[in-house]
């Protein structure tokens, strides 16, 4: 089974990477396959890649589900997304 979470694009460093945050992580993913991504898109990401951008209609739900999948999990700042 694959898992894709959620990521706000923050920075787009030029080089094909990006900074992104999912809940309290902070991280750097690659937005190679995706074209267009922008400072502030919602994407899926799977291994490090940006894989498919969320629309916006449907980002507050879907970061909702993950914080209540985070707060469920307890002590969110251990996990991984």
């Amino acid at each position: 089974m694959c898992l894709a979470v959620p990521h706000r694009i923050e920075e787009l460093c030029g080089d094909g990477s990006a900074i992104a945050t999912a809940g309290p992580i902070r991280r750097s993913i690659r937005v190679d396959a995706l074209p267009g991504a922008q400072v502030g898109d919602l994407v899926l990401v799977h291994a490090g890649f940006a894989i498919e951008k969320v629309r916006e209609s449907d980002a507050a739900e879907l970061e909702a589900l993950w914080d209540e999948i985070r707060k469920g999990a307890g002590d969110a700042g251990q996990l991984p997304f």
